[in-house]
């Protein structure tokens, strides 16, 4: 099986058309029947190669959880033009291996401030920020737009100590969407847990295109359960890659470079669906 699709160049017509967009709306519906059928509340959100946002229960708001890391390494970076040795180990502890005392640090440097600022910046709609640093409220729509948006919301000159980090996050953590995504795509990835609650976040890219998908659970009888349905839901969404050149279908010149201008943005009342809800995107 391929890993969402695969493009066959058959002349010079073929080379200039623009490729689907990836994943297909068969894989998005069989996402969402999966998820239907999992215990607890399963919400998902897919920006695809498109610049779409679809998915289930995409505007759910819950508890972050360690997903908040994501904006705090992004709001950090932002904020500091030069990074010392202890900024560099700190911001490593936080995202590589999730740590929570860490994460206060920085929350303490970034403030609630700097949390909203990452969030206009990426355009998401509902992060709810305040209260308890790791209750920062969040949905699967607003975490696929950060994630696919990371080139665009993180400074250029910190942009590849950021990727790493994402990118290399301890193995004992990297389970879900990256076990699904490697070693075809390149994946860079945040994962948030507690009593309950198992979530993930990701951006997965090949040379030429991304997409970023979210997944977040509540109600989990166990770790394991939640790690299996975001497992389960990536697979549906990106299928089971043999090959390294098994990928995202590649743009061609008709798509060449959209990816880096577009935002991604959803139709207004398509998070509340049960199925695979279809979006709009513009500029």
């Amino acid at each position: 099986m391929v890993a969402l699709a695969l493009l066959v160049r058959v002349g010079p017509a073929a080379a200039q058309a623009p490729a689907p967009a990836a994943p297909s709306a068969a894989r998005l519906q069989s996402a969402a029947r999966f998820a239907a059928q999992r215990r607890g509340a399963v919400s998902f959100a897919v920006a695809d190669t498109a610049g779409r946002l679809r998915g289930r229960h995409m505007a759910r708001r819950v508890p972050s959880a360690s997903l908040v890391k994501t904006l705090l390494l992004v709001a950090y970076l932002r904020t500091h033009r030069m990074l010392d040795r202890g900024a560099r180990a700190r911001l490593a502890a936080m995202i590589r291996r999730s740590d929570n005392a860490a994460a206060i640090a920085v929350h303490a440097v970034v403030g609630d401030a700097g949390l909203r600022a990452v969030g206009r910046a990426a355009g998401m709609r509902r992060l709810a920020v305040g209260g308890p640093l790791f209750d920062t409220g969040v949905t699967a729509a607003d975490q696929a737009r950060l994630f696919y948006r990371l080139e665009d919301v993180l400074p250029v000159r910190h942009r590849v100590f950021a990727e790493r980090l994402l990118r290399t996050i301890v193995p004992e953590q990297s389970w879900g969407i990256p076990r699904a995504g490697r070693p075809v795509l390149d994946v860079l990835f945040k994962g948030g847990w507690r009593g309950g609650l198992v979530h993930q976040s990701a951006a997965l890219r090949t040379p030429t295109r991304r997409i970023a998908i979210s997944v977040l659970t509540t109600g989990d009888p166990s770790r394991a359960y939640g790690i299996a349905t975001i497992e389960g839901i990536a697979r549906r969404l990106l299928g089971r890659p043999r090959t390294r050149i098994q990928r995202l279908p590649d743009p061609g010149m008709a798509g060449h470079g959209v990816f880096r201008r577009r935002a991604v943005r959803a139709r207004p009342g398509a998070g509340g669906s049960g199925r695979a809800a279809r979006a709009s995107h513009g500029p």
